[in-house]
């Protein structure tokens, strides 16, 4: 699989899906805490559009904290226009870049889960390719804690109930891939829909 261009069609399709939102549906919610699906959308468009002056800039602001930084310049991406980020996703959407030290498995993974935050509050199609998400799912198993909250996958098995997909020991936690996804990247709203020994053990993880 050419993961490049998986990303780049993951991006242009959810641009063509929300690119008639309305401003209510704009403002919903995400599954992301405290960030709607403007500022989800705006997150996304962040590494194709800030330059690295600029994040470098960011980052000496916040202390040389990751997230910090990456908070402040959603912000102002999000004080776009809604319609002019969705252009801008999908103008970018070929795009190269990968975080420093990472493969294109991360903005794979991060447009696939960040596309679910979106699509699940606002009940839009959400089905997975195979193989992305096979490749999604093994990286949030070894993300980093700014990905995926430390300890989250430890000592649990993680099997997906539609497609040849399994990973770790102990107790079992099944369910769809995209619920698997977004249960690990610690998304509670997702949690219901999975099942086995191990879920009361991932959603205590997932509210701690």
């Amino acid at each position: 699989m050419d993961i490049f261009a998986a990303i780049a069609d993951e991006r242009r399709h959810l641009a063509d899906q929300l690119a008639d939102l309305t401003p209510e549906q704009q403002s919903t919610q995400s599954l992301c805490v405290a960030w709607t699906v403007h500022d989800v959308l705006a997150h996304l468009t962040m590494p194709l559009d800030v330059s690295m002056p600029r994040f470098a800039l960011a980052m000496l602001l916040a202390g040389g904290n990751f997230d910090r930084a990456n908070r402040r310049l959603t912000r102002r991406q999000a004080a776009r226009p809604f319609n002019d980020v969705v252009d801008l996703l999908r103008d970018k959407a070929d795009s190269h870049f990968t975080p420093p030290g990472e493969g294109p498995e991360a903005p794979l993974t991060d447009v696939i889960v960040h596309g679910l935050d979106i699509r699940w509050p606002l009940g839009l199609p959400s089905q997975l390719h195979e193989e992305r998400a096979d490749v999604a799912l093994t990286a949030v198993m070894k993300a980093p804690a700014s990905v995926v909250k430390k300890g989250v996958v430890d000592g649990l098995q993680f099997e997906a109930t539609d497609m040849d997909w399994k990973h770790g020991s102990g107790p079992a936690v099944f369910g769809p891939a995209q619920a698997l996804l977004l249960g690990i990247a610690g998304r509670a709203e997702a949690v219901s829909s999975l099942s086995g020994d191990g879920v009361e053990l991932l959603k205590h993880r997932v509210l701690s």
